[in-house]
């Protein structure tokens, strides 16, 4: 791994001199900055006859960067990770958290968050979650070495919440990104999230009549606040504009982002904000735009959350949000092909004690449709 401190100087030195490291920075400008190299990334030092060989550095879960050498010139390139990918069917239920049913699974907790932003327009994961629910998967694993690496695709999904079934079949529709659809061509992508955070819980709702916590005036508390740890991403709900950011002793640090057709979110107390966020910013739904923290008049780190249509409050948990394009005409047949027979997979019923069969008969993802 690349620690603290490290550069391309300290990694190399005892191979090359200070004056072919400054060579190797100047030709490597226009293939990968070696500035850029990052602490915790792994990298691989390769020799024969104690004599370099190559440097392999993970310039991230995709691509990595290599420099060889033949003893006069260096020779650089850029390529990606060479993985084997094989897919595997995940299945758990909820008990307590989503967390805790992914790992009860023997997955990470990376494929719970994966998942939850597949849904994230249908499901609150904040609010609607239940004991019982359930989830199926049909999901990529990449393999390097002959080890498990990361997770890739999520090819399909299935989330069974509150008795209420809901399916997702990842399809690119021409030349557009690959994205998720319901079984019927429908786009899961809505303009709006369901929440501006991934995982935490509501601690006050909207009210035109509240309790204030610290003044115990009763006034209308339009909005929803999301109780989570200070430095928690906050999420822009939609695609937008900053149209202000700033401070003040009772809101703290705000946000606001306006969206189309009158929709505008704001974001209240928090603990800074996401590089770049400035006004006029142009930000894209899920991106993170700020931090939950405690700043203004509050009594401990959340986030306070508002909507307004066309400058009037809402309630948040219930704007009725319209859903992107479904799949076109010209791919229907294409996607509707695909939908049945990756969700086939779900309906097909493993016998017990079968985890070994099924890791025998991982397959590699070939489908054209999903690349």
């Amino acid at each position: 791994m690349v620690q603290p401190g490290d550069s391309i100087t300290t990694l190399l030195s005892e191979w090359f001199t200070p004056r072919d490291i400054h060579l190797l920075n100047q030709q490597s400008k226009e293939v990968f900055p070696l500035h850029a190299l990052s602490a915790g990334q792994p990298f691989r030092v390769s020799t024969v006859d104690d004599r370099f060989d190559s440097f392999v550095y993970d310039i991230d879960r995709e691509e990595q960067f290599i420099i060889r050498h033949d003893g006069q010139q260096f020779a650089l390139e850029r390529t990606s990770i060479p993985y084997r990918v094989a897919t595997d069917i995940v299945e758990g239920s909820i008990q307590s958290s989503l967390f805790e049913a992914m790992m009860a699974s023997g997955e990470g907790p990376e494929l719970a968050i994966n998942m939850a932003d597949i849904f994230a327009w249908d499901i609150d994961f904040i609010r609607d979650l239940r004991t019982g629910d359930s989830f199926k998967l049909l999901v990529e694993k990449r393999y390097r070495d002959g080890n498990f690496s990361n997770y890739g695709r999520i090819l399909a999904a299935e989330f069974i919440n509150r008795g209420e079934t809901h399916r997702a079949v990842l399809f690119k529709d021409g030349k557009q990104a690959p994205d998720y659809y319901d079984p019927n061509g429908r786009s899961l992508r809505k303009a709006f999230l369901k929440a501006p955070l991934k995982f935490s819980r509501i601690s006050s709702g909207f009210s035109y009549r509240r309790k204030h916590p610290i003044t115990g005036d009763y006034k209308p508390h339009l909005a929803i606040d999301y109780a989570a740890p200070s430095g928690t991403p906050v999420k822009a709900i939609g695609d937008g504009t900053i149209v202000a950011r700033g401070y003040d002793k009772y809101s703290g640090n705000k946000l606001k982002v306006r969206h189309p057709n009158g929709y505008v979110s704001v974001y209240i107390h928090l603990k800074g904000f996401a590089k770049r966020m400035v006004r006029g910013k142009k930000v894209r739904q899920g991106q993170t735009i700020a931090y939950v923290g405690n700043t203004g008049r509050s009594t401990g780190p959340h986030l306070d959350f508002r909507m307004l249509k066309n400058g009037k409050p809402v309630n948040p948990l219930k704007v009725k949000s319209p859903a992107a394009r479904p799949v076109s005409k010209e791919y229907r047949a294409a996607f509707k092909a695909l939908a049945q027979s990756v969700l086939a997979k779900f309906d097909t019923q493993p016998p017990p004690n079968s985890g070994e069969i099924r890791q025998a008969a991982r397959v590699a993802e070939t489908d054209k449709a999903i690349q």
